[in-house]
């Protein structure tokens, strides 16, 4: 992983510039992920043409300015898009390049479109999931050599961004991993971008007392509740010895972020207090973290 210049020019001779190339579904972020690495300043092209990419590369080398550059490519190059594995085969021994490949699940990127009521580029004639359909079989030759794959369904914009500008500004170690802790009830199902599932449900449900119904686990009343028993207590050690012990090596590994969900029955109340509380120690412990609660408060 490269990371972008600070400060003035070094002396001495010119290193080669880096060389990023973000790729990937239509509706899956490559525009966002650009302008955020033109913002870590990075000389950043959008639809460069793909007969004109090594000319690009060549024109970075030559130039006193440039010390890393950044362009997108995406499917709006139609059929000169096939060759685009040759060139970057070709670039890879001519320049440092880094190729990223950016993804999303079918109803996410479906929304997206919905939202922003823009034509998908292989035109109108046929609805938006025919032609994701045939975007993602056309980019999998693409994809197979990217050097990360970023699925940017459970992301924000702005999260989205967080997660490129850690990657690529060399930040300390334990902000390099975006950390997502939710709480969720089984009976509406496990989320789907989850990395690691504890169940809750063992625990006493304060849903049986009824003062406590109508709340949930963010209310003191009912995390003291909880954390009343003893099996809670050690329950919550143990998760965070686990956690303390995976987070360094999901680091190093390359890692960009994790989503860790807390399951109870409902989601209002023993999943809302433990995650409420891995979240505020990890935080403690230095990580950057997000807590959210997907099914509560109840309605």
């Amino acid at each position: 992983m490269f990371q972008p210049p600070s400060g003035p020019e070094p002396q001495g001779p010119r290193l080669q510039p880096e060389l990023v190339i973000v790729t990937g579904l239509s509706g899956s972020g490559k525009g966002t992920v650009l302008k955020c690495l033109e913002d870590l300043g990075y000389y950043s092209v959008d639809n460069l043409p793909v007969d004109l990419i090594e000319k690009f590369a060549e024109l970075t080398k030559s130039s006193p300015s440039i010390r890393c550059a950044a362009l997108g490519v995406d499917i709006r190059e139609g059929g000169n898009l096939l060759r685009l594995p040759e060139i970057i085969a070709r670039l890879r021994l001519e320049v440092p390049t880094t190729l990223i490949f950016l993804e999303a699940s079918d109803a996410t990127i479906l929304r997206r479109f919905s939202e922003t009521r823009r034509p998908h580029p292989l035109g109108r004639d046929e609805s938006v999931s025919e032609k994701l359909a045939k975007e993602r079989d056309a980019l999998t030759p693409i994809r197979d050599m990217a050097d990360h794959i970023l699925d940017t369904s459970p992301f924000t914009v702005h999260e989205l961004r967080d997660i490129v500008a850690e990657k690529f500004r060399g930040a300390r170690e334990e902000s390099k991993l975006l950390i997502r802790v939710h709480s969720f009830g089984f009976r509406h199902g496990v989320p789907t971008d989850s990395d690691l599932v504890f169940d809750v449900r063992f625990l006493p449900n304060p849903n049986y007392i009824p003062e406590f119904k109508p709340l949930t686990g963010k209310h003191e009343g009912v995390a003291q509740y909880i954390r009343s028993f003893p099996q809670t207590q050690e329950f919550l050690e143990r998760v965070m010895q686990m956690l303390l012990f995976l987070l360094p090596h999901y680091i190093r590994e390359g890692k960009s972020y994790l989503t860790i969900s807390f399951g109870c029955t409902g989601g209002q109340h023993r999943s809302v207090m433990m995650a409420a509380e891995v979240c505020k120690r990890l935080a403690k412990a230095g990580y950057a973290v997000k807590e959210q609660h997907r099914d509560a408060p109840r309605g």
